[in-house]
């Protein structure tokens, strides 16, 4: 747990960081750089990416419309054009109920384990 809290404290991430965050390959993010313009990461003069929480939360907004929904790019981008609050508000309410979920289920397996 401590270690999360660490994560959350971060003010910039790699991009292999928030390619282990989402499963995807570093190439793709680079790919969604040029087709999406809200995900513009800081560069440092050796070129190295560097990621904030926004431009994570924008990825999560990609992921979620790409990969989730296998909605086409071009879809994505009139999607988050025509109402970017609604699918953030959609990504944090399933996420929310995911992490309820999971709560869930591990309270199951431990009222399991008693019995």
């Amino acid at each position: 747990m401590a270690l999360k809290q660490d994560k959350e404290l971060k003010l910039y991430y790699s991009i292999r960081e928030v390619a282990e965050m989402f499963g995807v390959n570093e190439s793709l993010l680079r790919y969604w750089e040029t087709q999406f313009p809200m995900i513009i990461p800081k560069k440092t003069s050796g070129k190295v990416r560097q990621y904030t929480k926004e431009d994570i939360d924008n990825v999560r907004l990609v992921y979620f419309l790409v990969k989730e929904k296998k909605m086409t790019l071009a879809g994505a981008k009139l999607q988050l054009k025509q109402n970017k609050e609604s699918v953030r508000n959609t990504v944090e309410i399933l996420e929310h109920l995911n992490s309820i979920k999971e709560e869930l289920i591990k309270m199951r397996k431990e009222l399991d384990y008693l019995t």
